[in-house]
């Protein structure tokens, strides 16, 4: 993925991405919980395989409730969740997440060398874009774009949608971004940079 293409996408999403996602922070408190036992208290799971959702960008979590409750996107799980949201519930609720602070976790030492490769300058020879493009420098994301944040995000977690949208399992990708570089992914590649995304600068002992 060319840097200019984020940005052209960047720019479409911009209209409408900060609009849409725009809630009630206390109103998404209370309502989260029924939230707290996936995602925890404070919005950082302690199940890797569960997505921390603090400090995620509000405009992102309010589409992937929209996708999980249109169908979109893939869950027994979560499609009950949402069964019974409004368009405000999920807005409130995506607010709320975006207040919190994520805990960010530790790399494996042995993986930051490719981790930190493939975040930075991806895979030229295979295609792989660098993933600071779309996610920038530290892993912040742009939220009014609707790029998700991916510091401290769970490695299981990451490796599994990566997977998934290698496989083409998960499609919610605009453009098929996502899935156009996960295909040209490597196993031992979706697992390195994972890890280097859960702790970024940090490694393990």
């Amino acid at each position: 993925m060319k840097i200019w293409q984020c940005l052209a996408v960047a720019a479409m999403a911009l209209c409408f991405t900060v609009v849409s996602s725009a809630g009630d922070v206390s109103r998404g408190e209370e309502l989260s919980a029924s939230c707290v036992a996936c995602h925890g208290a404070d919005g950082n799971s302690s199940n890797p395989e569960w997505p921390k959702l603090a400090g995620q960008h509000a405009s992102y979590t309010y589409r992937q409730l929209q996708a999980y409750k249109s169908g979109d996107r893939q869950n027994a799980l979560m499609a009950g969740q949402v069964a019974n949201l409004s368009d405000q519930d999920m807005k409130d609720l995506a607010a709320y997440y975006e207040s919190l602070e994520i805990e960010i976790g530790v790399a494996d030492p042995d993986l930051v060398e490719l981790g930190a490769q493939i975040f930075r300058g991806g895979n030229p020879d295979s295609g792989v874009a660098a993933c600071i493009a779309c996610h920038g420098a530290a892993g912040e994301g742009m939220g009014a774009a609707g790029f998700p944040s991916l510091k401290g995000q769970h490695a299981t977690y990451t490796a599994q949608q990566l997977q998934k949208y290698r496989s083409g399992e998960r499609a919610t990708d605009p453009n098929r971004m996502m899935r156009s570089i996960a295909e040209r992914m490597t196993d031992d590649e979706i697992r390195a940079v994972s890890s280097y995304i859960e702790g970024l600068y940090r490694q393990g002992n």
